[in-house]
């Protein structure tokens, strides 16, 4: 990555905290972006605080997609940054409004100490509420403050009154009559009434502020939510990640009023109630929810049945992933008919909805019913360990969806003769949109690939692909490798390890899991079949494809 002089300059400046007292006050507003991109890549937390607590814009990003050998920030300069925040909402510098952390989270464990999605969740939790109690605090400070103000004026205007009496007393005559003493008690007494009138003045005023405030029942909840907006300096969004030990911090977080409010981009929950994920979904702002994942959580059908319309109450949401949610439709079961209906019926108001993930949700013969019921075409799909059967890849061939489809996922379906003509008619359909397919541990063999190839050929828009764990044999790798280089779109190559680098004693048409479990020989040289590979593409000058057989590191989001 090359760097500009700007960022070599701004990570000189930040190198050394001992001069940030000198350059704080000068640098301009500009200046600002670079020195905190160079303190993160430096991993500088005292600077990154002192920029944050003096942010001049009301915007600040951090976060976002990485570029390729990008690493995600450091825990301690994160940390700094959300105690930054805080502490910039007394500082007059600061005008920060809207602090957008979506994407800031890393991968637990990774290089450079990053902070992952659950640990950045729980963090930007106690944010919310220590900057609440901050608040609070503050404001019986000024409360007690505010009232010892009002004594001390009460206390002068007392005074001015029985000075003002005193002297009206010296100027009267002493033969007056005891009526005109009478007046001058009367008049005393209207003056003293003034204060009290005051009182009841501002009394009904506040009746009346309530009552305008309260408003009508229909309007009351829109009445609320501006009263708790009224009070917010920062706007703070980014995606949570809730599971089953955080579930009662975010919620405390998303319910709490102050000057810091949360909002939430992407929402992963995992191993959770379906009434703790319809709590989440009441508290979470109608607006700017882009999608919902959730995993391992026994939704079953009626469970996710009851969450569609909720889910149908966020305008802007576009992607529902569900994984291990425990949805298996059987037939037998007395009212699964009835609840598959009202899954079908939910998923009709998901009216933006383009991606739509099932794992492992065995749901054979059913993918009609749910996937004819969005009233748009999906743009990613995901189906894999769904057990597909030959009507559903026939469904989904001729179906809406098959035009526009930019992802597929039909891992671990197996095909064979019967359903590889769908394949191929989906792959015609799609030819165009597709950019990232993956049919690994489909059971492709040889003869299987052989009639696909024509098909994946002529998908001219193809990114990346995906065919690991497929019983294929030398030959059917080099032919599949001899495709590839001929299709110009294509980056990326996750390619199965061939059947003759297993030791021996595989079955004739092993399954994906044997392929995983059962161990490469080592008296073959493995190095030879990637040098085979890698002389195809010398041969036809592509040195832009990437050709990998390691599938716990093969990531398609990297060609993009």
């Amino acid at each position: 990555m090359m760097l500009t002089l700007v960022s070599l300059c701004a990570k000189e400046v930040v190198s050394d905290h001992s001069s940030s007292p000198g350059w704080l006050h000068s640098v301009p507003r500009e200046l600002y972006r670079p020195l905190l991109e160079a303190a993160f890549a430096s991993c500088r937390p005292l600077a990154v605080g002192e920029l944050v607590q003096r942010w001049p814009e009301r915007t600040l990003r951090v976060g976002g997609r990485r570029k390729r050998g990008q690493t995600a920030p450091n825990r301690l300069c994160i940390q700094a940054l959300l105690l930054a925040v805080v502490r910039g909402l007394s500082d007059r510098r600061c005008l920060l409004q809207i602090l957008d952390l979506c994407g800031l989270q890393g991968d637990e464990g990774g290089m450079g100490d990053p902070m992952g999605g659950w640990s950045l969740t729980v963090a930007l939790c106690t944010m919310v509420v220590q900057a609440r109690a901050g608040a609070q605090k503050s404001q019986r400070k000024e409360g007690e403050w505010e009232r010892k103000r009002f004594s001390a004026m009460e206390r002068d205007r007392d005074i001015k009154r029985e000075r003002g009496q005193r002297k009206r007393g010296q100027e009267l005559n002493g033969d007056e009559t005891s009526n005109d003493r009478e007046k001058i008690g009367s008049s005393g007494l209207v003056s003293e009434e003034d204060p009290s009138k005051g009182v009841r003045r501002r009394m009904e005023m506040r009746k009346k502020q309530e009552k305008a405030m309260t408003g009508s029942e229909g309007n009351k909840t829109e009445t609320e939510e501006k009263e708790a907006d009224k009070d917010v300096l920062v706007h703070v969004r980014a995606d949570l990640f809730v599971n089953a030990r955080s579930w009662e911090r975010v919620r405390v977080a998303l319910s709490t009023s102050g000057p810091l409010k949360l909002q939430c981009r992407y929402l992963r929950v995992e191993e959770i109630s379906v009434s703790s994920i319809r709590t989440l979904l009441e508290l979470l702002p109608c607006r700017g929810l882009l999608g919902i994942d959730i995993r391992y959580s026994s939704l079953g059908m009626a469970g996710l049945a009851e969450l569609l319309p909720l889910l149908s109450t966020f305008p802007a949401l576009n992607s529902l992933r569900l994984h291990y949610c425990n949805l298996d439709f059987r037939r037998d079961h007395v009212g699964q008919e009835e609840a598959l209906k009202n899954l079908s019926q939910g998923l009709t108001h998901l009216k933006e909805l383009r991606r739509l993930s099932l794992t492992a949700l065995r749901l054979p013969g059913q993918l009609r019913v749910l996937l004819s019921s969005l009233p748009q075409p999906l743009e990613i799909l995901e189906l894999p360990y769904l057990s597909l059967s030959p009507a559903d890849l026939a469904y989904l061939s001729c179906s809406h969806h098959a035009s526009t489809l930019q992802q597929l996922d039909l891992s671990e379906n197996r095909l064979d003769v019967n359903t590889l003509p769908s394949i191929c008619r989906l792959l015609s359909q799609a030819s165009s949109s597709l950019q990232h397919l993956s049919l690994s541990g489909c059971g492709l063999t040889d003869g299987l690939l052989g009639l696909l190839l024509p098909s994946l050929g002529g998908c001219w828009a193809l990114k990346s692909l995906a065919l690991a764990l497929n019983p294929l044999s030398m030959t059917g790798l080099m032919n599949l490798v001899r495709m590839a280089v001929r299709m110009r779109s294509l980056r990326q190559l996750l390619y199965p390890n061939p059947l003759e680098d297993y030791q021996p004693g595989l079955p004739d048409l092993p399954s994906s899991a044997q392929l995983l479990d059962w161990p490469l020989d080592e008296a073959t040289d493995i190095n030879l079949t990637s040098s085979q590979l890698n002389r195809v593409l010398i041969d036809s000058g592509r040195s832009d494809l990437f050709l990998t057989c390691d599938l716990l590191n093969y990531d398609k989001d990297l060609v993009d």
